[in-house]
């Protein structure tokens, strides 16, 4: 088993990608939303 301190190490990064994945992927969307529109 690894220590508990690498297992808090990796549940605080994984939880940090989670979040940035969460909120990137609506922003992305809007954005191609926004430059399909503009090709038109």
């Amino acid at each position: 088993m690894a220590p508990a301190n690498d297992i808090k190490a990796a549940k605080a990064t994984y939880e940090g990608f989670v979040n940035l994945v969460k909120w990137s992927t609506p922003l992305i969307c809007v954005l191609v939303l926004v430059v399909i529109l503009v090709i038109q």
